[in-house]
């Protein structure tokens, strides 16, 4: 390989970098950042959701999930309640703020989204999609 930077791996890290670059850019505007939005917008799916599955949703340890999980308690956006079953376990829920604060991300995430498809054209974007899965479960 003459180049080392014509390669798919570092076409992906120049395009996981763009995007991150981008959300986080635009998240700080409205106060978040890219984990705090994976964080709210997984507890609307999954409200009550384990800190080590929110961890793995938003590709961060359980240590750094703690700490979003904090300054989201405190900016009102969840609350977080003892487990009825469980005594040390928490359970997290997005309240009516953080919906709000969802909602005003998820526009921002939609827009990245849009940019991504339109550079993909003409290509079917659940093919680029399920192409990115493979690749990266071949890493796995």
């Amino acid at each position: 390989m003459d180049d080392p930077y014509a390669t798919i791996g570092f076409a992906l890290k120049q395009a996981q970098q763009a995007l991150r670059t981008r959300m986080d850019s635009e998240l700080r505007q409205i106060g978040l950042t890219t984990p705090q939005y994976a964080v709210l917008a997984y507890l609307k799916v999954e409200p009550g959701a384990s800190n080590a599955a929110l961890a793995r949703q938003a590709f961060i340890t359980p240590q750094t999930m703690q700490a979003i999980l904090v300054t989201l308690e405190k900016s009102g956006f969840i609350k977080r309640t003892p487990h009825p079953e469980h005594g040390r376990v928490q359970k997290t829920e997005l309240t009516p703020t953080g919906d709000q604060a969802l909602e005003a991300a998820s526009a921002i995430v939609a827009d990245a989204e849009k940019r991504l498809v339109d550079a993909a054209a003409p290509l079917d974007p659940e093919l680029v999609a399920t192409m990115l899965m493979r690749l990266a479960n071949a890493l796995r």
